[in-house]
């Protein structure tokens, strides 16, 4: 297996947006003005295309701007269906009518991700730039409640709305969404105005969401642009295999060696949040920019300066590098939102295909975890180790990856391929 497939593709269709979110990255709110050079339908049809044929297993992610602007949003969902791609969309959720759930349902759009800043409609709006957006918003959920069209809720934290994590989390568990993903915001674009969630709070918060993922088993909870996760839960229980799977595997910072960006204008970005373009997809194959960019390969194997390059948990973190780049350093330089000091200890090495050689899969597990899309295969193949492994057992089988996945999925597994007909 590549150890740096690309499995996750983040395409912001466009810079137009219904709202105006303190937080923006691309600091999108020109709802009518379309930029001259934004990615036409072919654009981003041959795009999909490409990533169909050279990165099989990846996911596609439709995203603004509000990508509910586009009016051939669903012609795209639709073209990425027949390649056989999973195609979710990422929207604040204001302009999801009735008629627009069903519409993308029946294209193929596998899912949404709808974003929820606070259960206080207030702060929502005021942090949304929109009075009246929370109430659209919570209607859209319902929408999709209504037409059993998959959704996750997105939640971005600030020191504002903190102490809502669990609140959330109760939320999203009883309106019926498969995840809810925790933004720590980083500042860029717009957000360069808005104050950074503090250390302390960071901590906490990380802390909580890892309490929580133990007590709501059914729902996928996850820290997004929190690389110390990795960190915090191995401080939290340092006996366990699952915690010493290296962040790059999913559940810490992915930029450049399993995830990139497409800007509206065709550019290649490590994440939205690096503005650096190492490549426009108008020019070059999006593989040969994922395959050749030096940017990437810098990612790939990082050589951590400051305190990241000191720290015990480097391999397991190494900390945010958009963040230095937002506070006008270099890519490498350590991340200064970190409040851990490094204790000069030895370097926590990840779980490694040599340290599971002793385990097994049987052929019949072995075929299950084939049949799971490229984008988190590799993930759930170090998950399923690690449980085994925590179990001090050898051979790995459906009945494992079966106890596993109702631990975290319940009955809804998120990884199911579209039915094209075309592809096993």
């Amino acid at each position: 297996m590549d150890n740096h497939q690309l499995q996750i593709i983040a395409i912001n269709l466009t810079r137009r947006c219904n709202l105006a979110c303190e937080h923006c990255y691309l600091n999108a709110d020109e709802l009518n003005t379309p930029s001259p050079n934004e990615l036409t339908t072919e654009n981003v049809k041959a795009l999909l295309d490409q990533v169909a044929q050279d990165h099989d297993g990846a996911m596609v992610v439709l995203t603004g701007g509000e990508p509910l602007i586009r009016t051939d949003l669903e012609e795209l969902c639709s073209h990425g269906k027949e390649l056989g791609l999973m195609v979710v969309i990422g929207s604040n959720g204001a302009l999801l009518t009735e008629r627009r759930v069903i519409s993308l349902k029946t294209a193929g759009a596998m899912g949404i991700g709808i974003s929820v800043d606070s259960l206080n409609p207030a702060l929502h709006d005021a942090f949304r730039g929109q009075t009246g957006s929370w109430v659209k918003t919570m209607t859209g959920i319902e929408h999709c409640r209504k037409h059993q069209f998959d959704f996750q809720i997105h939640f971005s934290i600030t020191d504002d709305n903190h102490h809502e994590i669990e609140d959330i989390i109760n939320f999203a568990e009883m309106s019926g969404a498969r995840v809810i993903n925790f933004f720590f915001i980083i500042c860029t674009g717009r957000a360069e105005s808005v104050g950074n969630i503090s250390a302390v709070n960071y901590e906490a918060g990380i802390k909580k969401i890892i309490e929580c993922q133990k007590k709501y088993e059914k729902l996928i909870i996850r820290p997004r642009c929190a690389p110390y996760f990795k960190r915090i839960a191995w401080q939290m229980a340092p006996e366990s295999a699952l915690n010493r799977i290296s962040g790059q595997e999913g559940d810490g910072c992915i930029a450049g060696t399993h995830y990139c960006r497409i800007t509206p204008e065709g550019d290649v970005t490590a994440c939205p949040y690096i503005e650096k373009s190492v490549g426009n997809i108008k020019q070059q194959s999006l593989n040969q920019i994922w395959q050749s960019a030096e940017d990437f390969k810098s990612l790939r194997n990082p050589q951590l300066n400051g305190k990241c390059g000191e720290c015990e948990f480097r391999k397991l973190c190494g900390g945010c590098r958009a963040r230095p780049l937002a506070a006008g350093q270099q890519l490498m330089n350590e991340d200064a939102s970190c409040g851990y000091i490094p204790q000069n200890g030895k370097v926590i090495e990840p779980v490694t295909q040599f340290e599971t050689s002793n385990l097994s899969w049987s052929q019949d597990a072995s075929e299950k975890l084939n049949r799971i899309p490229g984008f988190i295969r590799n993930m759930v193949k170090k998950r399923t180790e690690s449980y085994v492994l925590d179990l001090g057992e050898e051979l790995i089988t459906v009945e494992h990856m079966q106890q596993l996945s109702a631990r975290r999925f319940g009955n809804k597994l998120p990884w199911k391929r579209p039915d094209t007909g075309q592809k096993p």
